[in-house]
């Protein structure tokens, strides 16, 4: 990430105070592509992060560039939290991506030659012997050919539309007839795979374009081939919904189609194009020269994660299996039993996230159970979450999903399961149009001793077993009579729009999060200022709102000591003398996405303590989460589970140091660099997966302070450090 300009000068009403959100997760996709380059993990996971980095930067192009600009073409000038208008930060963009793109085709360069040493290849055509070449026409006559389009351009046949993400040869061509020219086109196909998997022992693969190259002859008899180069499109794929849409579904379904023809606003060319090629592109795709990019030998480098073969285990990651509870085993598989005896907590992944399938499975088939309501944001394909609610509504009980339409690109799922479960009878209700609703909650109603006793649980992350095997996130489940009331009162709203007055214990968005938040903020500024012990820990995914921002600077004058664990977007500048000298912001990047969300307040003791005041929540601290968004962030009353989410999650996070990095007050990340045996969150949690809440060895430590002074991260033991993208 290129530094900001001089920020030693920074006042509290100065908007370069904050770092701005777009030029932030730029940078933390760097971090991810850097575990691409981490020699620690297994060949074929770092492969899989070159992927996964590509992934989030074709997302980021279709969403956020494209609203930028929009944006410009709308004439919009108004400058965003940090002062910089959506032509500067395209300017800004273009600059970094540049050099994250290439860093990623040096990647890819590097990871081929692992590849390679680890028996992984992709052969050159020209490497090719006689069996190969007689093996590959078959392939290609039986199971390419018949789906290839081979498209000539001219008056008569217009350019064909290329899907969003999709790929295209392009071919200038001399015709039979003396000196006729002509134009060619051969769309891939989204269905096929990239990577073709020559046969034999050896783990060998050819790119599909080199054996689209190897039989041009076929597509255009006749015809000689004068320059080959490819093509790839993105396209804007945001989605917005007027208002006034009386049908949201069929409003979804028509904006899914038009999605697919959004405006082109990134086009990736082939290094060694022609200007004639490239500018034909152009003109016939309708995008500005300043959104054409020459890149690398690979096109779409999301799809190398075709190369992660099952056949060599030893190239991943070692298999985890998550441990099933204790407390639900010790009550024989009855979930509502365990619950009955003890709140508790569940940490994904490293404890089953079937606890939350059984849960509903457990309460479809319970005689006892009489209503179930749940939230559904995102869930899997076949989704066992699904399915358990299907079974429930069959067997007669009152079942309520309410189904998010506006979860984006996971609509047409959400319209799919949404319908199977509204044919089983299950009361499916699609929310807000001006709000996602966020909130990740079950309520389960069972008649026991002849009363209702509520069920719930409640998490920072989806209802999505796929997900939750690698996301770090928190099942909180509980029968307190508070939380339970105040859980009916969140579904009311979100399926029947009865606002509540007043929560006993929940904060809500948009209602109250955002003013319980900047309350407890001021109590720990009070505190510090009354001379009584204060203190923050919060970990969330983004940092970004600015009123929440000024409120920690405003904490940190007051001397309340912060720490931040902020995996993505971070847009606080930390370590600032006069505004953020007691903040340090951290982020972890590893094996596992980190994806909990929790908030701890001192409370005038030190951190941690039992008088800490624990919350987890659904939010990250950013203006759609607290405004746009229903969310819930709910307090953690319950002794063994408040230890356990404080005393070893936080400080496990605060510890980390073999997978985290540090933000300076210029918005740099540096690694911190420490040998194989320094502490690793994520290793702990996978060697002590069960959060006992008694015998942790890190119940009694306190975090280390991880702290920049003069560009180096300082702790002690010292530790080196590298400069940060």
């Amino acid at each position: 990430m290129t530094p900001d300009p001089d920020i030693s000068q920074l006042t509290l009403d100065d908007p370069a105070r904050f770092i701005n959100r777009e030029l932030s997760w730029l940078s933390f996709n760097e971090r991810v592509l850097d575990e691409a380059y981490n020699l620690r993990h297994p060949a074929l996971e770092r492969l899989r992060f070159l992927s996964i980095s590509a992934s989030n930067l074709d997302e980021f192009m279709m969403v956020r560039v494209a609203g930028l600009k929009g944006m410009v073409r709308a004439g919009l000038t108004k400058a965003s939290q940090e002062g910089m208008t959506p032509s500067q930060q395209l300017r800004a963009i273009n600059e970094q991506m540049a050099q994250l793109v290439l860093r990623q085709h040096n990647g890819w360069q590097m990871l081929q030659q692992g590849l390679r040493e680890e028996g992984i290849e992709v052969v050159d055509p020209m490497d090719l012997d006689a069996a190969d070449a007689t093996w590959l026409e078959t392939y290609f006559l039986e199971q390419v050919f018949p789906v290839l389009t081979p498209l000539a351009i001219d008056p008569a046949h217009p350019f064909p539309f290329i899907p969003n993400l999709g790929m295209a040869m392009c071919l200038s061509m001399t015709g039979p007839k003396k000196g006729s020219q002509l134009d060619g086109l051969i769309p891939f196909p989204t269905q096929m795979r990239r990577f073709v998997r020559l046969p034999g022992e050896a783990i060998r693969f050819i790119l599909l374009e080199e054996l689209i190259g190897l039989h041009l002859e076929r597509l255009f008899p006749g015809m000689a081939v004068n320059e080959v180069g490819f093509c790839r499109v993105i396209r804007d794929s945001d989605v917005e919904i007027e208002e006034e849409a009386e049908d949201l579904v069929r409003e979804f379904e028509s904006a899914l189609k038009r999605r697919r023809l959004g405006s082109v606003i990134h086009l990736t060319v082939s290094r060694g194009m022609s200007d004639a090629m490239r500018d034909f592109l152009v003109a016939q795709l309708g995008v500005d020269p300043d959104e054409v990019f020459q890149t690398g030998d690979l096109l779409g480098l999301v799809d190398t994660n075709e190369l992660i073969v099952r056949d060599r285990p030893d190239l991943v990651f070692k298999p985890y299996i998550a441990r099933f509870p204790q407390r639900i085993r010790d009550h024989g598989g009855d979930i509502f039993a365990a619950i009955a005896a003890k709140d508790m907590v569940v940490h994904h992944p490293y404890e089953s996230f079937d606890v939350v399938v059984d849960f509903l499975r457990q309460a479809a088939r319970d005689p006892d159970v009489v209503a179930i309501k749940q939230t559904l944001y995102r869930t899997s394909e076949g989704s066992p979450i699904v399915a358990a609610l299907i079974e429930a509504a069959e067997a007669g009980k009152n079942v309520t999903a309410l189904v998010e339409l506006k979860a984006r690109f996971d609509e047409l799922a959400n319209i799919g399961f949404a319908k199977d479960m509204e044919r089983a009878g299950v009361h499916v209700v699609f929310g807000f149009i001006e709000y996602k609703t966020h909130a990740k909650a079950t309520l389960i109603l069972r008649r026991e001793a002849g009363q209702l006793r509520s069920y719930v649980h409640f998490g920072t992350g989806n209802y999505h077993p796929v997900t939750a095997k690698v996301y770090t996130d928190l099942a909180f489940f509980t029968t307190d009579p508070e939380l339970a009331r105040d859980a009916a009162r969140a579904f009311n709203f979100m399926t029947g729009y009865a606002e509540p007055e007043e929560m006993e214990s929940l904060a809500m968005a948009p209602q109250t999060m955002r003013s319980t938040l900047m309350a407890l903020i001021e109590q720990e500024a009070a505190n510090a200022r009354a001379g009584k012990p204060s203190g923050i820990w919060a970990k969330m995914n983004s940092l970004v709102d600015g009123g929440i921002i000024d409120a920690l600077y405003a904490a940190s004058n007051d001397g309340v000591p912060i720490d931040l664990v902020v995996r993505g977007i971070c847009c606080l500048r930390p370590g600032l003398p006069g505004m953020s000298e007691n903040i340090r912001v951290k982020s972890i990047v590893g094996r596992f996405l980190e994806h909990s969300r929790i908030v701890a307040f001192a409370n005038g003791q030190e951190l941690p303590s039992r008088h800490a005041k624990v919350y987890i929540s659904s939010a990250d601290w950013m203006p759609r989460n607290l405004n746009r968004r229903v969310e819930l962030m709910v307090p953690v009353t319950n002794r063994t589970v408040h230890r356990q989410i404080l005393n070893q999650i936080m400080i496990a996070n605060l510890k980390d140091a073999r997978q985290s990095w540090i933000l300076a007050p210029d918005g740099l990340y540096h690694r911190v660099v420490a040998d194989q045996d320094a502490f690793s969150a994520h290793e702990y949690f996978m060697t002590n997966p069960s959060l006992s809440g008694r015998g942790s060895a890190l119940k009694k430590q306190r975090t280390p302070r991880l702290v920049l002074k003069d560009g180096e991260v300082l702790r002690t033991p010292p530790e080196m450090v590298t400069a940060g993208r």
